[in-house]
């Protein structure tokens, strides 16, 4: 095996395990051919997500504090559903995350955020249903 083959199966296989959504691991695997997609599975994926130092909840942590900032709940609602179905949030801890935020990213983006969370909730229990 390459060492490109490697990297794009360590990637997937960490692209599996952050998510929780084997049909996404899937369409990833099906895009790896495009360079966009090819460097978010093997660079993004296998060689950051996939460093020592931080648990994958601490890099998603970062994630959503960072994409809070940008007002993005689509990107959000992913990374969020994926702590959900991974068991690293509870309710509780979800519900002070929206609160927390909206004093360092601004009420406006914490709305995304907390629309977001939403989501994340109600995808995530339809998920956990057909699992």
């Amino acid at each position: 095996m390459s060492d490109n083959d490697e990297k794009l199966a360590r990637g997937l296989d960490l692209v599996n395990e952050v998510y929780a959504d084997p049909a996404l691991t899937t369409q990833m695997a099906g895009l790896a051919d495009q360079p966009y997609t090819s460097e978010t599975i093997r660079h993004l994926f296998a060689d950051i997500w996939g460093r020592p130092g931080l648990s994958i909840r601490d890099r998603r942590l970062l994630v959503i504090g960072a994409t809070t900032m940008l007002g993005r709940a689509d990107l959000l609602e992913v990374q969020l559903r994926g702590g959900i179905l991974n068991g690293e949030f509870t309710d509780e801890e979800l519900d002070e995350m929206v609160l927390h935020m909206a004093f360092y990213a601004g009420w406006g983006n914490t709305t995304a955020l907390n629309r977001a969370v939403g989501e994340a909730r109600r995808t995530s229990a339809e998920m956990n249903k057909n699992r």
